[in-house]
């Protein structure tokens, strides 16, 4: 090859990576543009959307301003003397020199997460409608989906198959005929450990909808150090990408309820407790809430959007400790003197006494009746017998055992519970009186000396936990690869018979 072709070889090459570079950068301006068309324009200094303060002014370097901040700042310029006749005379005056836009490219863009998403024109909104009853699966089919995941609870899982199904039953239908469907907000009861999380995180899952999940005890009345009540939108926004019209047809799940009952001292200013019940009521009603994007407190530098609740899906859970004795006060109140009277402590060894609860003990215990007439669902959980905790161990599609066994075949080992291990770890889990959550504890605990011998040898084929292993009576069944083949060999083999 003579120089000249080595030349042409070069200047082919450099010319391939300059289209390389020229297409990376087209696509990276396309992809940018693309944003740019999803995303609402931000005001670069009150920071609000588009939608709220109108049409933009754009300068370099892709700052968008809008009209009220360009006027005032014109308007001060002028009121403190500043010459807005001829800027091109400023260049020549001493010590004064016009902003170089290019010191502040990285400050210009504002975050993604505080970008709101274009609404569609009403053209589209009703040729596409947001939500299509047959899209959303029938009770069933849900219950159906529920059952994969979540063992036990029938009634919990029926309760709620039926409320979610109504709800976006009520979304999708019109009210031209006058009728209006209420919401079915729900209020689920539940001891500790029960799946009350668990079951909503499914739930949200297989309907493809935003969820948002907030804890109350965060929650505290407006102007105090906390989680405003407006943070919870937030949550389902951020959640939503930043899209208004999918958060408004989102669930938001408020878990610890419970712990924003009214207070029994009633010396000091409750800014947790009945205040947060009363924040809330415009939330589950439906009303239109002034939230901040991309943060959960309003300040200067934040954009504010207005969401809508009414098509939104509130579910609240709480364990309602000593919620039983209330119940079993409510139901002794008949017993009476005599050979025919009920016995107090009838109820003391019932476990699913919380079935029998009704509004006028939740209201005993601390929530205001505004406030629970706006979660007209309400049901309870089973407490967890052993059986179902033995269940919980093996049956569901990520059940506990099950995600060990997959830890162990990635060193090559095979992971085996007898019957009786089961048993014993659900006998221990029961003990502890904390739900599905014990279960996890427990089998962490035998399993780190199994977990960090297995990689020391390569020879251990087969682990096999034994009662008296998960009782300290004991060590596990260690079976090496070379039993492994001979077990194989020595097996009978099966016979086909043939009729």
């Amino acid at each position: 090859m003579n120089d000249n072709e080595k030349f042409d070889d070069t200047q082919l090459q450099d010319e391939n990576d300059t289209r390389e570079d020229v297409t990376d950068s087209n696509s990276s301006d396309n992809q940018e543009n693309n944003d740019n068309n999803e995303y609402e324009d931000v005001c670069y200094i009150c920071r609000r959307p588009e939608s709220k303060a109108g049409k933009m002014i754009k300068i370099p370097n892709n700052i968008c301003i809008c009209a009220d901040c360009m006027q005032k700042t014109f308007d001060s310029m002028n009121h403190s003397g500043f010459p807005m006749g001829d800027f091109s005379n400023m260049t020549g005056m001493p010590n004064i020199s016009l902003v170089n836009l290019s010191d502040i490219q990285n400050m210009n863009s504002v975050p993604k997460s505080q970008r709101l998403k274009k609404k569609k024109p009403k053209e589209e909104k009703k040729t596409a409608p947001v939500l299509d009853i047959k899209s959303i699966p029938a009770p069933h089919k849900i219950k159906a989906s529920l059952d994969e995941y979540v063992v036990g609870q029938e009634k919990a899982k029926k309760v709620m198959a039926v409320a979610v199904y109504n709800h976006y039953k009520r979304i999708s239908c019109d009210n031209l005929d006058g009728v209006e469907i209420e919401k079915s907000n729900m209020l689920m009861i539940g001891p500790t450990g029960s799946g009350k999380t668990y079951m909503v995180k499914t739930l949200a899952k297989l309907l493809d909808v935003p969820l948002a999940i907030a804890d109350a005890t965060s929650l505290t009345e407006a102007g105090y150090i906390g989680d405003d009540i407006e943070s919870v939108v937030s949550k389902l926004l951020a959640a939503a990408d930043n899209d208004v019209e999918r958060a408004e047809h989102g669930i938001i799940f408020i878990d610890e309820i419970d712990k924003i009952a009214k207070k029994k001292n009633t010396n000091q200013r409750d800014v947790s407790g009945e205040s947060v019940q009363q924040g809330m009521l415009k939330l589950l009603e439906g009303a239109e809430i002034e939230v901040p994007v991309g943060a959960n407190s309003k300040n200067a530098m934040v954009p504010m959007v207005t969401v809508n609740t009414k098509d939104i899906l509130f579910i609240c859970g709480g364990a309602f400790p000593d919620l039983e004795e209330i119940i079993k006060e409510r139901l002794n109140k008949h017993s009476s003197m005599g050979f025919q009277a009920d016995l107090k402590d009838k109820y003391d060894k019932e476990e699913n006494l919380l079935h029998e609860v009704a509004v006028e003990d939740i209201r005993k215990y601390g929530m205001i009746p505004e406030f629970l007439g706006r979660l007209p669902v309400i049901f309870a959980l089973d407490a967890l017998t052993e059986d179902m905790l033995v269940k919980i161990l093996e049956e569901p599609k990520n059940a506990i055992i099950k995600q060990y066994k997959k830890l162990l075949a990635m060193d090559e080992v095979k992971l085996e519970f007898e019957p009786e291990a089961l048993r014993a770890i659900a006998r221990k889990a029961k003990k502890k009186d904390v739900g599905a959550r014990a279960l996890r504890a427990i089998i962490e605990d035998f399993m780190l000396d199994i977990m960090y011998e297995i990689p020391k040898d390569d020879n251990i084929g087969v682990v096999t936990i034994t009662e008296d292993y998960i009782e300290n009576k004991g060590g596990p069944v260690i079976t090496m690869r070379g039993c492994m083949e001979l077990e194989d060999k020595a097996a009978p083999k099966e016979e086909s018979v043939i009729s």
